[in-house]
């Protein structure tokens, strides 16, 4: 399994390509020859980003769309069709956080965030993962973090969120292993782009994470797609976020053992 080829039609469709991981993913994808179909609110945004790639001969086009709404998810996929293009690429890379306790929430932005998070994955995913089974080719890409691997204080709804992704990306992995379709879940750490500001976090906080856990959107896009092209099932950038991530499933199994030994 592996990344499709470029072709004259295929199209990576990037989720919150407009800043930050997805708008990195877009350039390493633009890099190897394909063509990209770049999704997100911020219209402004989308258009510079489409202006740098095509500046470097990239074919790409862009759907603003808010993909909290079920209604313009609902039209993504003709909207890419008028185009001409056909997803061959699907990468969830949209997302959103809060800061602050379960108990003291804003409840619609949370479940806001559930919807852009989780039920968005979920629909687009359903959305083209049929034409990629019937060409037999096809890969997908889905964003969680190492915060899928542990409970985060003040980020209740943000580490549920990431841990579902995680599992609904291995369970359509194991349903399409008879395919050639290669699905990939990546759980990056700390990313050097501004999601943890606008999350919440004070400068104080974010400095206090360890340097050698941070990695640039760059950086994090080039290890994704490669693990693409290795049709890997699960990519963690970075050996410390790696070995943050073990740890943190070895303190959940021996939790488990300590539950079942009562």
């Amino acid at each position: 399994m592996s990344l499709p080829p470029p072709s004259p039609r295929g199209t990576a469709l990037i989720t919150g390509a407009s800043s930050g991981i997805g708008a990195a993913l877009a350039r390493a994808l633009a890099s190897r020859g394909h063509g990209t179909t770049l999704v997100a609110r911020d219209g402004d945004r989308l258009r510079r980003i489409a202006e740098e790639l095509r500046g470097h001969g990239a074919r790409v086009e862009t759907v603003e769309a808010d993909l909290t709404s079920r209604a313009e998810r609902a039209e993504l996929r003709a909207r890419v069709e008028r185009t001409g293009s056909t997803v061959h690429i699907l990468i969830n890379a949209a997302g959103a956080a809060t800061r602050g306790s379960i108990a003291e929430c804003d409840l619609e932005a949370e479940l806001g965030h559930m919807e852009l998070n989780v039920v968005s994955v979920v629909d687009l995913c359903r959305t083209f993962v049929d034409g990629m089974i019937a060409r037999n080719s096809g890969a997908i890409l889905n964003i969680a973090s190492t915060a899928a691997f542990k409970p985060m204080g003040g980020q209740g709804t943000y580490t549920a969120s990431k841990a579902f992704v995680l599992s609904f990306t291995r369970t359509l992995r194991l349903e399409l292993r008879e395919t050639p379709v290669t699905v990939t879940a990546l759980c990056p750490g700390p990313v050097q782009t501004d999601f943890d500001r606008r999350a919440g976090f004070t400068a104080e906080e974010i400095g206090a994470i360890p340097s050698v856990m941070w990695k640039s959107a760059d950086e994090v896009a080039a290890i994704a797609v490669d693990a693409l092209e290795r049709g890997a099932e699960l990519c963690i950038p970075g050996r410390a976020n790696m070995v943050d991530a073990t740890m943190a499933l070895l303190k959940a199994k021996q939790q488990a053992s300590q539950a079942v030994s009562r």
